[in-house]
């Protein structure tokens, strides 16, 4: 077997193991119209999801390192790359939780004001967020999410949005030495299935339980479908009061 043709064997299997996204597939076109592509010089980056007329939800580390400005909210796409006339293409500004953790990642949330409000459609509409703690998954509830992130180790983004259903794991596990220790917080949860997890570009991305968004994707670890590195998802019931303050201020 010659090298080229050995490396290209190898980068197939790279892709193939459960150390990379697998067990996704294309969600039906527009049918999560509230998913944001939030996009820097009309390129992807990091997802969000439109939680009313004029306020997009995301991760707070999407916008460090003066990242914060910028920042355009494709709305309405299914296709990153196609021609759809459902596009929507918004400024915004960008408000991230002021203790957010660069560290740990704790307090990943962030919230974008649109420039102006949307015009509501089949394709481009707003989704319920939990507001209370009481309601949120336990340990082995099955949750969903969508992104357009990196399909595996190797670099390969999605053009169409993908969609996947995990599980929940528990707070015991997640906060393992072998797992993530220390920086596991109370303010967050860890999900995801074998061979099943979100990856880079996904963050700021809505975690779905019973169709109402309970989390938002941030972390995980330096390969994607880790089984000792399930994603992490920031618990949104916990910033009610901050959400509040940003939105009505």
């Amino acid at each position: 077997m010659n090298r080229l043709l050995f490396a290209s064997v190898l980068l197939y299997a790279a892709s193939q193991t459960g150390e990379c996204i697998t067990g996704g597939k294309d969600a039906d076109a527009h049918s999560r119209p509230y998913m944001a592509s939030l996009q820097w010089n009309g390129t992807h980056e990091c997802g969000g999801f439109l939680i009313s007329s004029q306020w997009i939800m995301s991760a707070a580390h999407c916008f460090q390192n003066g990242r914060a400005s910028g920042v355009e909210a494709v709305l309405g796409a299914h296709s990153l790359s196609g021609a759809e006339d459902t596009k929507e293409t918004y400024n915004t500004t960008v408000y991230s939780h002021p203790d957010f953790n660069i560290s740990n990642y704790d307090n990943d949330i962030a919230l974008l004001k649109l420039e102006k409000p949307i015009n509501e459609s089949s394709a481009v509409k707003p989704v319920k967020f939990q507001r209370e703690e009481e309601a949120d998954p336990k340990e082995f509830a099955v949750v969903d999410t969508a992104g357009w992130g990196s399909l595996n180790n190797v670099g390969g983004r999605a053009d169409i949005l993908q969609e996947l259903s995990i599980s929940v794991k528990s707070r015991r596990e997640c906060g393992r030495g072998d797992y993530y220790g220390l920086k596991f917080t109370s303010n967050m949860l860890c999900a995801a299935e074998g061979k099943k997890d979100t990856c880079d570009g996904d963050s700021g991305g809505p975690l779905l339980y019973k169709d109402v968004v309970v989390g938002i994707t941030s972390n995980g670890g330096k390969k994607c479908g880790s089984s000792k590195k399930p994603g992490l998802y920031t618990i949104i019931s916990h910033y009610t009061v901050w959400i509040d303050s940003i939105i009505t201020e």
